[in-house]
């Protein structure tokens, strides 16, 4: 990816999510490690959850099917513009959504 220069975005519910653990077992340093990955946007970029990314939840929700951690994630990249969504649902993978090129299960991604 980096070869390619690919640019790697992830939403902001990913840095919560990966959060978790290291604040449950209250293991500061590790927390400080994920905090300092994410806000590296060298590596990652984090894309927020804003008004524009809402109207793309709205949207994406009324697929009652996908979760709405799900469409989280995919309201943030298709608020960016995302070339190829990679998921480890491979459900997802049959969905449209504008703003998103591709959806792909990360078994079957172009890496």
């Amino acid at each position: 990816m980096i070869e390619r220069g690919d640019l790697l975005l992830t939403g902001a519910l990913t840095v919560g999510e990966v959060l978790v653990k290291p604040l449950e077992e209250k293991d500061l340093t590790l927390a400080t490690a994920y905090r300092s990955f994410f806000s590296n946007q060298a590596v990652v970029t984090v894309v927020p959850m804003d008004t524009n990314a809402a109207e793309h939840y709205a949207a994406i929700r009324s697929d009652r099917s996908i979760s709405h951690a799900d469409a989280i994630q995919l309201a943030c990249a298709a608020n960016a513009d995302t070339d190829l969504f990679i998921t480890n649902d491979t459900r997802l993978e049959s969905k449209t959504v504008r703003g998103i090129k591709f959806v792909s299960s990360l078994a079957r991604a172009p890496l």
